[in-house]
């Protein structure tokens, strides 16, 4: 059963901070809830004041732009993402990330800004932002700023977001031209559970040469970008040697535990075997 709360939805962002000011760190935003309610629930998390923000229109922005982008607001739902061909169709990546998020019920609720503001290690959307290379737009009382997604999580349950700051939107690139992205997710049960281990990938062209992106979730403390793993491929060698040598990079940057879902045993041998498996499908199709 939840604990007794005050509720408020307010339908503006200076109403918003009005809020957030009076209630400070007693306060918790209510998008989805799809996280926050069960843990409330389960006494994890403690607030006094739940604020709903669905009713503000400037949080419901799905909008895409040839040349600058795709903007997700805070309150856009895993839903909606997936019923845009767009998305599908020019950031896959992030497409099938979403998708293995939950079930159908879920998905109409949950928020993909929700899903990175949890900031759990197992974020499915995480490693897809992290190799698209989103910048998360945060606003305040006091003005905004635009972060890189991996400048955003700073640990466990953990992010850079100040007291009475809040998630505008996620802001994405268009994406490299000719470009191939995928996410692959081991999990015990498939749409329902969370990843033992996540790899997206994100492969394309400059000139003859191919570059990757390579992102995790359930590997370290925080969704992690491998950068040196991606440095790979801008190194002597065959492809095959290639890809090995960015497998064996992987493995080493990252620091699996064991838990319910896994060892972290089986979590490193499913790093090696998701990373030659997605980079062997971006040298065929890239």
């Amino acid at each position: 059963m939840l604990p007794k709360l005050e509720y408020s939805s307010p339908k503006t962002l200076e109403e918003l901070f009005e809020v957030l000011e009076k209630y400070q760190e007693k306060a918790k935003i209510l998008a989805g809830g799809t996280d926050l309610l069960v843990s409330l629930r389960d006494r994890v998390e403690k607030a006094r004041h739940l604020v709903d923000i669905k009713k503000i229109k400037e949080l419901d922005r799905l909008e895409y732009r040839k040349g600058e982008g795709l903007i997700i607001g805070a309150t856009v739902t895993l839903r909606r993402i997936l019923e845009s061909q767009l998305i599908r169709e020019k950031y896959p990546v992030l497409w099938e990330a979403v998708k293995t998020i939950g079930d159908v019920i879920l998905k109409n609720r949950a928020t993909l800004v929700g899903n990175i503001c949890n900031a759990s290690p197992a974020a499915d959307s995480a490693p897809a932002l992290l190799v698209l290379e989103a910048n998360v737009r945060i606003v305040s009382k006091e003005g905004s700023r635009e972060v890189p997604i991996d400048k955003f999580f700073t640990g466990v349950k953990k992010t850079i977001l100040r007291s009475g700051e809040v998630v505008k939107e996620v802001v994405v690139p268009e994406p490299p031209s000719n470009s191939f992205g995928r996410y692959l997710k081991m999990m015990r049960v498939w749409s329902e559970d969370l990843a033992i281990v996540g790899v997206a990938g994100l492969g394309y062209r400059e000139g003859r040469e191919l570059r990757v992106r390579l992102a995790y979730s359930s590997v370290a403390p925080t969704p992690l970008r491998i950068r040196e793993a991606e440095e790979a491929f801008t190194r002597d060698g065959t492809m095959e040697e290639r890809i090995e040598r960015a497998v064996q990079v992987a493995s080493q940057r990252v620091s699996p535990i064991s838990d319910v879902r896994g060892s972290a045993e089986y979590r490193l041998n499913l790093v090696k075997v998701l990373t030659r498996r997605l980079l062997k499908q971006m040298v065929e199709v890239v």
